[in-house]
């Protein structure tokens, strides 16, 4: 039988041990990095070396060596297919979450690493959404993934759960960043839509395997969430509610914060009725945040026909007022069925188009 070890090199070893000593947060990990290399050169110090950056039993700790029982299951993890270790020291780790006050010394990542480094935005909002907030967070993760971006949400019930279901429809992707072990699914009714994320995208915690669900570890894994990405949108929260933390980190980050308005008397539309008065963008199609993050993007080369149109929208001119199927309206506006697919949303969320069953799409107005 393989030895899990035998797989795993020495470096990421001794990247997952010093993880593991006790007591040892991020930003001493970092310190001692910045003093002695890397971990390597830090399990290489003297105590009295240590003790000049770490408390005295941190320095025995480490001292003592890798503790090759406690760092077992993650080697037995890391020996599984698309388990993944990243450090601070590779160049798959996250350029985006290097511009962040306190990066993860390492991120544990299972799926296609390709992600980590996409161009992501963030979409959040309550657990308890309602249903057209959660239609709201899908259809505006759909085109946002149509449009090569790749979702940033986490995992959990509600708008994370619509928003990464919403990715994996586009031809970009979803990021899951949890606040457990990878070994573990939380929630546990979401165990299909990981392995359906695993499959097409990534999902990403910097907490160690075996890490129960603990209270404290959602608002750390907030600051992945929103430092990923180069937008973050909230779809519907309270004003209690965590995502509004997100959406705080990602403007601390410097990044862009949109918000979708809502009634007036709905507890859910609060905390995105504040977010905008502190500033956030009101979105309310997707093109308010493409324009904001790329910049007004050209239209697809259109047909002779349907650019002679009067109306002024390729795909509206081009539809009448009869039910009509994405078969002929690709034929009718030359758009690929990426872009047409991409616009057609857009459409709906305004509001313009209806769908209709059998994959067929009306104008209504």
């Amino acid at each position: 039988m393989t030895d899990p070890a035998s797989v795993v090199s020495e470096d990421t070893l001794l990247w997952v041990a010093l993880s593991w000593v006790k007591g040892l947060g991020n930003q001493t990990f970092c310190q001692l990095l910045r003093a002695f290399g890397d971990p390597a050169g830090v399990y290489n110090a003297s105590g009295n070396q240590l003790r000049e950056i770490v408390s005295a039993d941190l320095a025995d700790a480490i001292s003592a060596g890798p503790d090759h029982e406690l760092i077992a299951p993650t080697l037995t993890w890391l020996s599984q297919s698309n388990n993944h270790v990243i450090t601070l020291a590779d160049e798959a780790y996250p350029q985006t979450l290097l511009e962040i006050p306190d990066p993860p010394p390492l991120l544990y990542a299972k799926g296609n690493l390709q992600w980590l480094n996409a161009r992501c935005v963030a979409v959040v909002g309550s657990r308890n959404a309602t249903p057209q907030g959660e239609k709201n967070a899908e259809d505006f993760s759909a085109a946002l993934s149509n449009q090569g971006f790749c979702v940033v949400s986490g995992l959990a019930l509600g708008i994370d759960g619509a928003a990464h279901r919403g990715g994996l429809k586009g031809k970009g992707s979803t990021i899951a960043v949890v606040g457990t072990g990878l070994d573990i699914v939380y929630p546990a009714r979401h165990r299909e839509l990981a392995h359906q994320i695993v499959e097409h995208g990534l999902i990403l915690s910097e907490f160690g395997i075996g890490t129960p669900s603990r209270a404290q570890n959602f608002p750390r894994r907030n600051r992945i969430i929103s430092g990923l990405a180069v937008g973050c949108l909230v779809v519907e929260a309270n004003v209690q509610s965590g995502s509004l933390i997100t959406a705080r980190l990602a403007a601390e980050q410097g990044r862009e914060v949109f918000a979708i308005p809502g009634s007036i008397h709905s507890p859910l539309s609060k905390g995105c009725h504040q977010l905008i008065k502190q500033g956030a963008k009101l979105v309310d199609n997707i093109q308010d945040i493409v324009d904001e993050l790329v910049g007004a993007t050209p239209s697809p080369p259109l047909s002779t026909s349907s650019a002679a149109q009067p109306d002024g929208h390729p795909v509206l001119d081009c539809m009448g007022f009869e039910a009509i199927s994405i078969e002929a309206l690709i034929e009718r506006t030359g758009l690929t069925s990426d872009s047409l697919s991409a616009m057609l949303l857009m459409l709906e969320l305004e509001n313009k188009i209806a769908s209709l069953p059998g994959g067929r799409y009306q104008r209504i107005v």
